[in-house]
């Protein structure tokens, strides 16, 4: 990705877009230094990495009076730990996508009379900020069981883990369900994929995040699939990979 001017920068949180309440994401990450010098440093510190945090700040456009606006999804979740997941430029898959599972810690709003009425939130790290790919766009609808587009994310040495984010963000039908899955496999004609992970099946509006144990995965393509049930059901949902 080259350099650009930040313009459609995408921001999914539990089960709400707020890209278009959103006119501000600024994503932070560092690592806390340690001092551990001693006689033989020469005259100079020596730190090494300790506990590792992010946070996502964002901030916009305020709006209310239902579960996709940032209102009813920032105070319903305040508190609460869900998947933020920060796309720079668009949400299509394959595309740079910056994964969290963060506490929702703080949702402020209002300003001066005659301001367009704004909003500000933060979300802090209670998982690694994951560098990883989308998965599935959050503007596909998707009424029946399938799959989607594999990514090549790279092989999952031991010790580090795959971490995955769904975002389920409407829901239509009677008794609609839909239970999402990642799979993987050594090519991306997936004839016979792994699944990795599994999300509990979701009737509403939310979002869950993933991650493996740890263990060593050879695969290096993976992609969501999905089983749908219920009576004239539709979903949109966004899905994030990536591995760390």
């Amino acid at each position: 990705m080259s350099k650009f001017v930040l313009l459609n920068a995408r921001l999914f949180a539990v089960g709400a877009d707020l890209t278009g309440a959103s006119n501000k994401i600024e994503l932070t990450s560092e690592v806390e230094d340690q001092e551990t010098t001693n006689y033989y440093s020469a005259g100079y510190k020596e730190v090494i990495g300790g506990l590792g945090s992010a946070e996502v700040s964002a901030e916009g456009q305020w709006e209310a009076a239902d579960s996709t606006k940032v209102d009813d999804a920032m105070w319903a979740r305040l508190g609460g730990v869900g998947p933020w997941t920060m796309c720079p430029d668009n949400a299509n898959v394959g595309d740079l996508a910056y994964i969290t599972q963060c506490l929702t810690a703080s949702y402020a709003l209002g300003g001066a009379v005659g301001d367009v009425a704004p909003w500000t939130a933060k979300g802090a790290s209670s998982w690694p900020l994951v560098r990883g790919q989308v998965a599935h766009p959050a503007g596909t609808p998707r009424t029946s069981t399938g799959a989607g587009t594999g990514v090549q994310l790279g092989a999952v040495t031991a010790g580090r883990r795959l971490y995955a984010a769904l975002h389920v963000l409407s829901v239509a039908g009677t008794t609609p369900s839909i239970t999402a899955r990642v799979e993987s496999a050594p090519t991306n004609a997936f004839a016979a994929p792994t699944t990795q992970l599994t999300f509990t099946a979701a009737t509403a509006a939310g979002g869950e995040a993933l991650r493996t144990t740890g263990g060593a995965i050879s695969d290096t393509w993976y992609r969501v699939a999905w089983t749908i049930s219920g009576t004239s059901p539709s979903f949109m949902f966004a899905t994030s990979l990536g591995i760390r």
